[in-house]
């Protein structure tokens, strides 16, 4: 999907190496922009990405940091602009996915899914925002989920997470408006990603009769970064399980 360009441009993409994340910066580097593929564990695949972007004659790297610490953020912010230029598109996709009941909940559970789904994003949007600010341009995308406004499969951690995230979307949202920088959010359901692999019978759920896919969200992701007028919103996907 090429609709329009975004050739000048420079995107973080957080948790960038796998699934949503991936689909993400590949239509960000076939749109012509700079991209920097955040990962935590997963070198080879993100190190992949980025090669196939420069080998398309585009530029990107790959920069290891766990973006729930203030530091990490920091170090890759400054390397990404250090080598791409001043960032200005932000899509906060990292997060993780710890299964649990409300009886094994446990606070260690609790605390590194709020860490990591919702902390980061905070991090994220601070260490970028000065830039944004400079260029009186920017697009921060929020990958929120249908479990925040619905029982979901995970549980209420990542319930709670997820509910943060979309508050956050809209509470910079209405802060930023003026300054030229958009902030959305995308609610991806049930996705075919790593996450969801071994559980076929998910489909079941879905009116639409099948998993979404990962291209399917990053096209959601695209649309509002290239569009001016939607912010403080939150594009739900769920193959027609619910409905805003």
């Amino acid at each position: 999907m090429r609709t329009f360009s975004l050739r000048g441009h420079v995107a973080l993409v957080t948790g960038g190496s796998r699934g949503i994340g991936a689909a993400i910066v590949k239509m960000l580097g076939e749109a012509g922009c700079s991209v920097a593929v955040n990962y935590r564990e997963r070198a080879a695949e993100a190190e992949a990405l980025a090669k196939a972007i420069v080998t398309a004659g585009g530029k990107s790297v790959a920069i290891a940091a766990d973006v729930s610490q203030t530091e990490a953020v920091a170090a890759m912010v400054q390397r990404a602009s250090a080598e791409l230029g001043p960032i200005d598109i932000l899509v906060n996709n990292a997060g993780v996915a710890i299964v649990r009941g409300v009886d094994d909940l446990t606070e260690a559970d609790f605390d590194q899914t709020i860490l990591v789904n919702l902390k980061s994003a905070f991090l994220c949007t601070q260490a970028v925002l000065p830039g944004m600010r400079a260029k009186k341009w920017g697009r921060i995308v929020n990958i929120s989920s249908g479990a925040a406004r619905g029982a979901g499969s995970i549980g209420p951690h990542y319930n709670a997470s997820k509910a943060g995230m979309e508050g956050l979307t809209r509470g910079y949202a209405a802060r930023l408006v003026k300054e030229g920088i958009t902030v959305n959010a995308v609610a991806p359901s049930l996705i075919e990603t790593d996450m969801m692999k071994g559980q076929p019978q998910l489909a079941s759920r879905i009116p639409l009769g099948r998993l979404g896919q990962p291209d399917e969200v990053a096209k959601a992701v695209m649309l509002l970064i290239d569009n001016p007028y939607m912010t403080g919103q939150t594009i739900a996907m769920s193959g027609g399980m619910a409905f805003n």
